[in-house]
């Protein structure tokens, strides 16, 4: 009997359509991206070769449920109405869910340059955002009419082509029903034993490995190894070994190790005995690349204000982002810490009661605030922030925290907003919020840090009506300018009030724009600009050395002459050489270390990349390994997880 003449015909449609389908949307992205892939023959043979596999494998996976209905389901109703009606539905389901990701990829691809990953299990998670996000970026209701259109149409090809007919029809013997589900059974578990995701990663060039995948593998891939253990997958030096040279790297002249625990980096810095307790409020700015600023080559004058600040302040020229999302700036500048692979720590479990640079201010008496335009609900935030001691204000449903959540939290009342979109108020919105805060903070004469994190800066890319001359909603260029109209703004407002002259304001992006390139990690996707204003006693100055954001208060404090205990892995910027400047940048699994020229790249499976890095063009060379700077990024890296494995990032 042929297998497209019995029961399972529609089975065989179903997997023949998926797979058609992916590679048509493997096509339309190469061709989309034709310009950053290094295409020869032989490539272009392992992204359509190697991405058939793993569109066999969706393929396959998704037919299971029904290949085992079909084995189980008596002859007798075999051409019944019950069976109709289920295959029927099942059919326009099934497609309809395929349509819907397909169409979801290129979205995806256009926000992330890359197939589904963390990120878009991230989403799922957080539906509300995600899908008001979707409902006022694009024409919704034009779109899903647009899927269900299309369903319709296959589930039309497949009556006319007689498929389902065939099936209804047939007379397949309980033997052939095993033995073809067995088949499709058997495919699927070898499959999970043979391959995996990171098959994919065989090309230097991103693009390759990304066309080479498939959407829907990848977020499974992706849900199931939300985080990643060091030990296991990555290059380890003996650990004591390992805290023994970070031990070394992260001391300065102004440190002194606290007894003998060799397996901790607990330390006092000495930077001086100030008693200046200025205010410090910490503008994270969403989503905002340093070539977005003239200085750095934009030619859109989108940002005049900011512009203006960089000659006249403390400016961080070559400053480098940890990671490619919101939560993993969050996790550097509070943390001080390298990323580690998976999640960052403000998703994880046991992430409160930590030692954050929160710590070392409310040990000067400040009052802390995490302040947020959107749900602070989103991305575990709340949960982070409230357990380490910050008290909340952000705009919120009411969702209530764990058992470790004892801070305050305020909610945004709606009086207070003149505009909102998907992920939150808009800048001048939560600005206005933190001066009230501000103003009663003032009231009680006590010192306050504010970690206060925008939205804006995001697709939709909506704001307030006749602020700039660009239309609302027109794309990045207008959130930009109007990034930086709503910040001229605020501090506008704020050299009038008392607490002004007293007060330190931050400027720093929490990573860029975009992370897609065609290296493993593009360095020139994680260069963020940051500001320091208003020092006390400090007069502008260029930061020009290389540096991370996990550097940003270990300065502060030392322009403040802080005397402080700290567990930070962050150093002074200001004592930096070019053999000592470092800085870390990281995606969900690559782990980068940036080193004069040099960026060394650390993987799953233990593999060590090397790279020359060429600041003015953003070319990255494979060079030979140096075993002392791999052993230096190792020994950060695996002491970084170590100690957050172990409670070693405690109080």
């Amino acid at each position: 009997m042929k297998l497209a003449s019995n029961r399972y015909s529609l089975l065989i449609h179903i997997f023949i359509q998926t797979v058609i389908l992916s590679f048509l949307v493997r096509l339309a992205l190469l061709v989309w991206n034709f310009n950053d892939l290094q295409l020869s023959f032989l490539s272009t043979i392992k992204i359509f070769g190697l991405g058939l596999i793993y569109d066999g494998a969706v393929a396959t996976f998704f037919i299971q449920i029904y290949a085992l209905y079909l084995l189980l389901l008596p002859q007798k109703f075999n051409n019944a109405l019950f069976n109709k009606a289920f295959t029927h539905t099942y059919f326009f389901l099934t497609t309809l869910i395929l349509i819907f990701s397909f169409f979801a990829e290129f979205t995806f691809w256009e926000e992330f340059g890359s197939r589904f990953n963390f990120i878009a299990v991230d989403y799922l998670i957080y539906t509300y955002e995600v899908v008001q996000n979707i409902n006022q970026s694009y024409p919704l209701p034009l779109l899903i009419g647009g899927v269900v259109a299309f369903t319709l149409l296959l589930q039309w090809i497949a009556v006319k082509k007689g498929s389902f007919r065939r099936s209804f029809e047939s007379k397949t013997s309980i033997p052939a029903r095993f033995a073809i589900t067995g088949g499709f059974v058997l495919f699927a578990i070898l499959h999970l034993f043979i391959f995996n995701n990171g098959q994919a990663e065989w090309s230097q060039n991103r693009y390759d490995n990304e066309l080479t995948k498939a959407g829907i593998y990848s977020f499974g891939a992706a849900f199931k190894n939300n985080e990643l253990d060091y030990d296991t997958f990555y290059l380890k030096n003996d650990i004591d070994s390992a805290f023994n040279d970070v031990r070394k790297l992260v001391a300065d002249k102004n440190t002194q190790y606290d007894g003998q625990e060799i397996r901790s980096i607990k330390r006092s810095i000495e930077n001086g005995d100030s008693s200046s307790k200025p205010n410090v409020i910490m503008i994270t700015i969403e989503s905002f690349s340093a070539d977005f600023l003239t200085k750095f080559g934009n030619k859109n004058k989108i940002t005049p204000f900011l512009d203006s600040l960089t000659d006249k302040n403390v400016f961080f020229n070559n400053m480098y982002a940890t990671g490619t999302r919101t939560v993993r700036g969050m996790e550097a500048l509070s943390l001080s810490i390298p990323p580690t692979p998976g999640s960052s720590i403000v998703r994880r479990p046991n992430n409160t009661h930590l030692f954050t640079v929160g710590e070392i201010f409310a040990k000067k008496g400040y009052a802390r605030s995490f302040i947020y335009g959107g749900d602070g609900y989103f991305d575990n935030m709340n949960q982070y922030f409230g357990g380490n001691g910050f008290d909340i204000i952000d705009r919120g449903r009411g969702y209530l925290m764990g058992d470790e959540f004892t801070a305050k939290r305020t909610l945004i009342a709606d009086k207070d907003i003149h505009f909102e979109n998907a992920w939150g108020i808009c800048d001048e919105d939560i600005y206005d919020a933190v001066i009230r805060d501000a103003d009663e903070k003032q009231k009680n004469n006590k010192p306050f840090f504010d970690f206060v994190m925008t939205t804006s800066n995001h697709r939709p890319y909506t704001y307030p009506a006749n602020c700039i001359d660009i239309p609302s909603g027109s794309g990045r260029d207008g959130a930009v300018k109007y990034t930086d109209y709503a910040i001229r703004k605020f501090i506008s407002k704020i050299q009038s009030k008392p607490w002004f002259k007293n007060t330190i304001i931050i400027l720093v992006a929490d990573h860029c724009a975009s992370s897609a390139g065609k290296n493993e990690i593009n360095v020139s996707k994680y260069h963020i600009p940051c500001w320091i204003l208003n020092i006390p006693k400090t007069e502008p100055m260029q930061i020009k050395s290389l540096c991370s954001q996990i550097d940003l208060y270990p300065t502060l404090f030392s322009m403040l002459g802080w005397k402080y205990d700290s567990n930070l892995f962050g150093k002074n910027a200001l004592e930096f050489t070019p053999n000592t400047a470092r800085a870390f940048v990281g995606t969900y699994q690559k782990l980068g270390y940036m080193k004069n020229d040099t960026l060394v790249v650390l993987g799953p499976q233990q593999s060590v990349s090397s790279y020359k890095w060429i600041t003015d063009n953003s070319k990255e060379t494979p060079i030979k390994d140096s075993p002392s700077l791999v052993k230096e990024a190792v020994s950060y890296y695996q002491t970084a997880n170590y100690l957050f494995k172990n409670g070693g990032l405690k109080k």
